[in-house]
């Protein structure tokens, strides 16, 4: 059965193909997903996420990067105006709250659903920010280093520490964000360095804040094409790593973080090094 061309996809159907895929109970999953690669879910996009939930169990927990909608806007627009609209920007921009500003939908309208899910936690972070559900949802969320929010202590690195995986639900392999944890730690010479400045409600106060971290819109180093995450994904499912199948109709993938992220370290320091 087919809506607008998509396959009907049902609870039991998806919670077969993730369990054939790898899922299983107590996993510390962190997705990216595409909710219309999966196709016409029977109960919307909700039951994705259940259906997930469902098969990690009570000790398991479901992590999506959140980042801040509003970071994106400021990212693509912001250069754009003219000197009195940056200054009414900067009076009035209302500040990022983990608790209530809105997850940037721009990689998978999942995130903001699983953002505001029943006991949902969500790190204090306002570019890097991750939701996550489950018995380590809490740990994982808590102390979101602000400068280099994507290294040491930040919930990629938690990830990693937990020996969790990471689910690739119909996403493209460019959108594995844990690979700028790999940047991170890579020891590569002559990284790029960004300073960012948002709004932050900081003790009940909006404030403009300066955050530092490698840039992770055009990448640490030049390459002759900027897509190199993919090309660090392509290169380890080569080397038969993770496993893959469908769910529903997604292409989908779940690899094992720390494994990845050293064979992306690695492919960086040989890429790069000196």
């Amino acid at each position: 059965m087919e809506q607008s061309g998509q396959m009907l996809v049902s609870s039991s159907r998806l919670r077969e193909s993730l369990r054939a895929l790898g899922v299983c109970a107590g996993q510390t999953l962190l997705m990216h997903a595409s909710v219309r690669s999966v196709g016409w879910v029977a109960g919307g996009p909700d039951v994705i996420i259940q259906a997930l939930l469902d098969e990690l169990g009570p000790a398991g927990t479901l992590c999506m990067y959140a980042s801040w909608e509003e970071w994106e806007q400021k990212l693509v627009s912001f250069d754009t105006l003219d000197a009195d609209q940056q200054r009414i920007y900067r009076e009035e921009c209302p500040p990022f709250d983990a608790c209530t500003s809105r997850a940037n939908r721009k990689w998978s309208i999942l995130t903001e659903y699983l953002r505001t899910w029943t006991g949902a936690r969500r790190s204090n972070h306002p570019t890097a920010s991750v939701a996550a559900v489950g018995a380590q949802a809490d740990w994982i969320t808590e102390n979101h280093p602000l400068n280099y929010g994507y290294g040491y202590d930040s919930p990629w690195d938690k990830v990693c520490q937990l020996g969790g995986k990471v689910l690739l639900l119909g996403s493209p392999l460019e959108d594995l964000t844990i690979l700028h944890y790999a940047e991170h730690i890579a020891r590569v010479p002559n990284k790029r360095i960004v300073h960012n400045q948002l709004p932050m409600l900081v003790d009940g106060e909006r404030r403009w804040i300066t955050f530092e971290e490698f840039d992770t819109c055009w990448g640490i180093r030049d390459l002759e094409s900027a897509d190199y995450f993919g090309r660090v994904a392509r290169e380890y499912l080569a080397s038969a790593k993770g496993s893959r199948g469908k769910v529903g109709g997604a292409d989908s993938y779940l690899l094992d973080a720390r494994d990845l992220v050293q064979f992306a370290v690695q492919w960086m320091e040989n890429t790069w090094g000196e």
